[in-house]
Order: C-alpha cells, then structure tokens, then sequence
C-alpha cells in the first residue's frame, strides 16, 4: 500500500479536507480522528499502521485529517455541526453513499452528531471511549474537574512536541522509546503549539448528551476498563441513554483503540457490522522465553508497605526492561512481580535473565528466572503453548538468585562459552515426562 499517494483532499465549505480511501471490502468504514492527527504519521507507528491495514482486510477504509489538524487545512476552532459537515464532505469524495462510522475520542461526539442528523448515510455507528461531556458537573460525574481541565490546558501548549503525556494516554508502551519519539514527532506534525491549545480549550464546552436519545442507527460502545485518560464510566453514560446500544468492556488502559490488544477491537468492530465475527489462527513462533518473579513477594510486600513496594517494583521494572532492551529481548507482558519476554536467540535469552537477577541481587531484591525454548502461540499480543508452561514451571523450580533453563536450551548454546550445573531431573506440573534441568553459573 502506497501511502502518501493515497492521500487527496476535498472541500468542505472552505476548509481542505485531506482523506485517504484504501482496502478491498465491499463495506465502507469510515474512520473520524479524535483529538489530533497526521495521516503520513499515522503509518510510523506500527501499531497504527497494523490496525489500519487489518482493517483494510475487511473493509474499504476512509480515513481523514480534520480541519485544524495534520494535512488539512490549520482551522482550530470548529462547531460539532461543522465537524459533521466535514465527514459529510469526505464521504461524497470518496464515494460512501452509506456506511459504517467509527468515532474514537473526540471523534465519537461529532460522529453521533452528524449519524443523529443524517443516520440514512451511517449504517452502524462505532464509539470508542468517546466523552459525551468533557467537564464534570453535579448530574456528570465522569467528566474532568475544571481544575484538572484547567491544568491540561495550560500544559498542552507547555509541553506539546515532547512525550510529556504519551505514557498517560497509552500506558501500554509507557516504556516503549520508540512509541514515545514518534508521539512527540506526531504532534509536531499534527498541530502547533498555540493551535493544539485552541483546539483543547475548545472542547470545554463540549455536550451531546441531550441528542444521546435521538440517535436511531445500530451502535456499538468500546472502552477499556482500567483507562484513565477518558474514564469508562463516559462510555457506560453512553450505553444507558442511546436506545439499543450494544456495550462491550474491553481489558487494557490504553486510550487509543490501535494500542495494546488492537485486535480485540477489531474483532468487535467486524463482527457488529458484517455479523461475523473473525476467527483468527494464532502465530506460531520458535522463540527461547523468559520467566522472572521475586522470590517471596508477598511477605516482602506486606513488610514494605504499599508505598515502599510500589517504589521497589518501578526500580525492578525499570531494571528488567534496559536489559530485555540491552538483549534484544521483546516483553510479552508484566504478571505483578514477575515478566514473560521472549527471545530469538537463546543465548541472548540467558545472558539477559543471568545479568537482571544479578543487578537486581546486588539491590537487596532476590529474583528467580527460567528459560525453555520451543514452539509458542502468539494471539492477542499474549504467548501461549507448551513452552510457555514448560517455561513457567521451570522458573518455579529456581532457587533465589538461580536461572535455571531446560535440557533443551542448554543443548541449543553448546559452544556459547555459559557454563552450567546440572540440577538433576524434575517433574514439571502439569508437563508430561521427567525433565532435566541446569543453572546458569555465575
């Protein structure tokens, strides 16, 4: 897909509008942009462009920059009913007599707007984590106090271009570098300082909630739970006041629908507007994956207290993810006191868990590790198989300070100068069979 040339533009009213129209479905979906965007920057980010392709999978996709934002024309302040107007525009260039309409933040408010004022054109209406009201008040209790308002406010324009709120918006990839480049690199391309600030201060005013019980096309609600950015409860107002609304709680925090478990998302979103619901083989990858978890953490926790632990994990953490980064580890998911990463390359898998428990050690923090390489199921940005249980109860058998690995990842690094002690063969629960086992010398 080529996709600067994909981009045009259209008018509404005066405004340029730039749009791209691309994939090969018979359904159109038409895709409104929350607070800010860029339509080049969007491919930058892999996680981005990766949704917006699977997407294209399935449908013809129109996607666009509205006023005031990326490639079209830098207009900031606009009403909800100019906003609908603009998604008017694009649909008639690019051909969408009627079609599906997904609204993600602020995009859901003037995407309910323009499906209330024109539902012959939008067959399913798709909100996710879309406020109907920014600020919070009496009878809203979900909005933002005017003070925090107040406070966002005056830091848009402080710190716009940096990564001062990346790891807010989308906790995720908090400690993804490369995310946290591009989010700055994207802001700078989708909006100035001073406009980024008009745009936001445009939004306390913002109220749909009197047109909520009006809106009489099929539509879907998704938010994630443990979101802080935009609070579910928005979403859960939403469900309650617009009749028939279908409302599905996703896992996850993070505030943009491409980030995380995209494919959750998705995978509602297909099978609400084509009645079928995907059904998706998982990946399956030779891989060498890491356990870790602090030995006894628990009463370790209950010693510390809330506060002094929270500080011990943020530091465990932090040095666990510069050594996955320093080996070319990838991190599948944190489990509290503990990490699953996965490696290619086993040494590489073993060099890492040796130097994490011995940094951490040298901290007053005792950690255990394991590592088994076989053949995993990746789905849903989760691991999953035999070796990932093998994996796990292997690190169960490590003793304080010990990385322990299988037969099967100790054959694999002969010749690799590591050395190792033979720990003797172990039933591992739930695996069939005895298995042998190895520390990781020092």
């Amino acid at each position: 897909m080529n996709q600067a040339a994909d981009i045009r533009y259209t008018k509404s009213g005066n405004v340029s509008l730039a749009y791209q129209a691309f994939g090969a479905g018979d359904t159109d979906l038409v895709l409104a942009p929350g607070y800010i965007s860029n339509l080049e920057a969007n491919w930058e980010e892999p996680n981005y462009a990766r949704f917006l392709e699977r997407l294209a999978s399935r449908f013809r996709v129109i996607v666009f920059d509205k006023r005031g934002t990326g490639l079209s024309d830098r207009i900031p302040a606009a009403t909800l009913e100019e906003r609908a107007d603009d998604v008017r525009a694009v649909m008639d260039a690019a051909g969408v007599e009627r079609g599906a309409l997904l609204g993600w933040s602020e995009g859901g408010s003037y995407s309910a707007f323009f499906a209330a004022r024109e539902p012959e054109r939008v067959s399913h209406l798709i909100l996710y984590a879309a406020p109907p009201r920014i600020l919070r008040t009496d009878d809203y209790p979900a909005g933002w106090p005017l003070e925090m308002f107040d406070e966002i406010l005056a830091g848009t324009e402080a710190t716009w271009g940096t990564d001062a709120v990346a790891g807010w918006v989308n906790p995720s990839a908090a400690e993804d570098e490369a995310y946290r480049r591009w989010f700055g690199h994207m802001q700078r391309l989708a909006a100035s300082p001073g406009s980024a600030r008009e745009m936001m201060a445009g939004l306390r005013d913002l109220d749909i909630r009197d047109l909520l019980p009006s809106l009489r096309v099929p539509t879907l609600i998704l938010h994630r739970v443990e979101e802080t950015w935009v609070r579910v409860e928005h979403s859960r107002y939403l469900a309650e006041h617009i009749p028939g609304a279908k409302y599905v709680e996703l896992p996850g925090g993070d505030h943009w629908p491409w980030m995380g478990d995209g494919d959750a998302v998705i995978d509602e979103i297909e099978e609400f507007v084509t009645g079928t619901r995907p059904v998706r083989e998982p990946d399956r990858v030779l891989a060498t994956v890491l356990f870790t978890d602090i030995v006894d953490s628990t009463r370790r926790a209950a010693d510390l207290g809330d506060r002094r632990w929270r500080d011990l994990l943020e530091g465990h953490n932090r040095v666990v993810r510069q050594s996955l980064q320093r080996f070319r580890g990838d991190e599948v998911k944190t489990m509290g006191d503990g990490f699953l990463a996965t490696f290619d390359g086993p040494a590489r898998g073993i060099r890492c868990a040796r130097a994490v428990v011995d940094e951490l050690g040298r901290l007053g923090v005792d950690l255990r590790a394991g590592l088994h390489t076989g053949e995993c199921a990746a789905m849903n940005g989760d691991l999953g198989g035999v070796a990932v249980h093998i994996g796990a109860r292997v690190a169960a058998k490590a003793q304080p300070g010990e990385v322990l690995v299988s037969s099967t990842v100790k054959d694999l690094v002969a010749g690799s100068e590591i050395d190792f002690q033979d720990r003797g063969e172990h039933e591992l629960k739930g695996v069939p069979g005895r298995w042998r086992l190895f520390a990781v010398a020092r």
